[in-house]
């Protein structure tokens, strides 16, 4: 007797989910690898923040960390928790410099958002612990 795997079908959500997370990781992986090989255009915008160029190497290094755990489909929600804190704090310094709100200082609150409807959608631990939808019945 042959061994058979039952195979459930991905629901849109699912891939939806993976969708928005793909992209939230392209877009911090790019990030983290401009602050890490010190590109001209990140020097000017960290300067811009106030920070020196001898910190841009461990942002970008604590960046890389944080989304190759969110990456990680065992390790997500952490990753999310983790991404969570590292752009509120990018939201806190571009409040501080006085940025245009809608503009540039809620952009990091943007890519949160993403990171965290995106894991929604795929992880049904997180739609456990927190259910915003209802379930439809039969």
């Amino acid at each position: 007797m042959p061994l058979t795997t039952e195979r459930r079908p991905i629901s849109k959500s699912l891939w939806a989910g993976r969708v928005v997370s793909a992209l939230v990781v392209l877009m911090l992986l790019a990030d983290s690898v401009a602050k890490i090989v010190k590109a001209a255009p990140v020097l000017k915008a960290q300067a811009d923040l106030g920070f020196p160029d001898s910190l841009t190497v461990g942002i970008g290094i604590i960046l890389l960390i944080c989304t190759c755990v969110y990456a990680i489909p065992r390790t997500s929600i952490l990753g999310a928790i983790l991404l969570t804190g590292f752009l509120g704090g990018a939201i806190a310094v571009k409040l501080r410099i006085g940025d245009s709100l809608f503009g540039q200082t809620l952009f990091p609150a943007y890519i949160g958002i993403m990171a965290w409807g995106g894991l929604f959608l795929r992880e049904d631990r997180l739609r456990t612990l927190i259910p915003l939808l209802r379930e439809r019945r039969g």
